[in-house]
């Protein structure tokens, strides 16, 4: 037997820990892991030069954009961002133009990403504004429902406990998970109204208008909505020492909830907001140093499920409105993030096992991504190489994502992906996209 091609001369994340093996791909599959003599012939042998080979990691916190606002990113600029950043698979969010909250807005989406993805795309919808086309949803291809609590994004009122809930029960009965940004929209609404009569345009009044109070009352406020019907639900983007608390309450109590947090609220705190200005301002926005310690610890002591980087490209006028309150929310993070966290394995802060799990293994379960997550036999042939010896420094300006500007710009990291396999096709070969045509695949539940 022949197969498509060998990796060797690697460490292979297999099982939970590094081992001395090869990999052997064909057709898109993991077909043999083994020790380098014990591997089939193959039309094509890649010396990895002893590097670590991991899962491809899975982003499950993406905006793609495109469509009406393709200006601000494509699938095509998104996924071959997302690839020279080692992501394999990302998850889209519904926020765009036209929303996605029906069957029509989704399969016209999917429609438009298929023949552009460099990596895996699912999408994720809004809840739609007549509950009968959940079905229709799911049938399209949907792979999760996202909820905007901050600012009522889809077709229902988000103020109205039942209606959430009425959505809530249909969707579980899916078995996709039901995202949720957590920002109360009354508690904003309220303070943005005092702030603007008081003519506050400066950064730091929308940091006081999503307050941390306005996480922790949004939060508390859907488990108890849901904790007696057993439905789970996904909290994203977790910034804050109070938010984070009643999660832990949540988890505690045996409740199936889970939540995300990004690099940004992990490497990020309020305090630097002096430095860059509104280029680092994000919603929720970033919290400060007490809040970004307890969600580290938060991640070491395993009670976080998953990091996502929440990449949401904007221009760069869109981020230096005079106003702050005129100013896009968001961050590009799909070619940073991996980086970030292989410095902290560097620096003995992180672990390459915590890595695999939080963006890997654990998003693979949540999305019921088949056979991706993990380095196995018959499993896809998704994986990144990284190099933990790589210095590097930050340059938004090479972003392949249209967006090129960064709060981490200019910050010198040690570890950086190197190759990036998609369906068992090289995609990203030091920094350089190689694939034509790209071999991402639109998923759906069972992929």
């Amino acid at each position: 037997m022949t197969v498509d091609s060998v990796l060797y001369n690697t460490k292979v994340f297999f099982k939970g820990k590094l081992v001395d093996a090869g990999i052997a791909i064909d057709e898109g599959k993991i077909v043999k892991i083994a020790k380098v003599p014990n591997l089939p012939k193959a039309s094509e042998r890649i010396d990895l030069n002893g590097n670590i080979t991991l899962p491809g990691l899975i982003d499950i916190h993406v905006h793609l954009r495109d469509q009406k606002l393709a200006y601000k990113e494509t699938f095509h600029t998104g996924t071959a961002a997302a690839a020279a950043g080692g992501m394999t698979t990302v998850i889209d969010m519904p926020n765009n133009n036209p929303v996605t909250m029906d069957s029509l807005a989704l399969k016209q989406r999917m429609k438009l990403a298929e023949k552009n993805l460099f990596v895996n795309v699912g999408f994720n919808s809004a809840f739609p504004a007549d509950l009968s086309e959940i079905p229709k949803i799911v049938e399209a291809g949907a792979v999760g429902f996202k909820v905007y609590l901050a600012n009522g994004l889809g077709g229902i009122n988000v103020d109205d406990d039942q209606s959430l809930l009425k959505y809530f029960k249909k969707v579980s009965e899916y078995k996709i998970p039901i995202l949720i940004h957590a920002e109360d929209r009354l508690t904003i609404e309220s303070k943005k109204i005092s702030l603007q009569k008081g003519k506050n345009f400066d950064l730091m009044s929308y940091v006081k208008s999503h307050s941390s109070e306005a996480e922790a009352r949004s939060i508390k406020r859907i488990i108890s909505l849901v904790k007696n019907f057993n439905i789970a639900v996904h909290f994203c983007h977790l910034s804050s020492e109070l938010g984070l608390k009643e999660i832990l309450l949540a988890k505690k109590a045996k409740l199936p909830v889970t939540c995300e947090v990004t690099p940004h609220n992990l490497f990020l705190s309020s305090e630097k907001y002096n430095v860059f200005k509104t280029l680092g301002l994000t919603d929720p926005p970033l919290r400060k140093n007490k809040d970004v310690k307890s969600l580290w610890r938060a991640v070491t002591h395993g009670l976080i499920d998953i990091i996502a980087s929440d990449h949401a490209p904007h221009t760069l006028s869109e981020k230096r409105a005079k106003s702050v309150w005129d100013v896009s929310p968001g961050i590009p993070g799909l070619e940073t993030t991996l980086s970030l966290l292989l410095d902290q394995i560097n620096k003995g802060e992180f672990s390459i096992q915590k890595l695999v799990q939080l963006m890997a293994e654990n998003p693979a379960k949540m999305f019921s991504l088949g056979y991706r997550g993990f380095l196995l036999e018959k499993n896809r042939a998704d994986l990144v190489v990284v190099d933990l010896k790589k210095e590097h420094v930050i340059d938004s300006n090479s972003f392949l994502s249209k967006s090129k500007y960064s709060p981490f710009d200019k910050m010198k990291l040690k570890g950086k992906a190197i190759k990036t396999i998609v369906n068992g096709v090289l995609v990203m070969d030091e920094g350089q996209i190689m694939s034509v045509p790209p071999p991402g695949n639109i998923l759906n539940k069972s992929s």
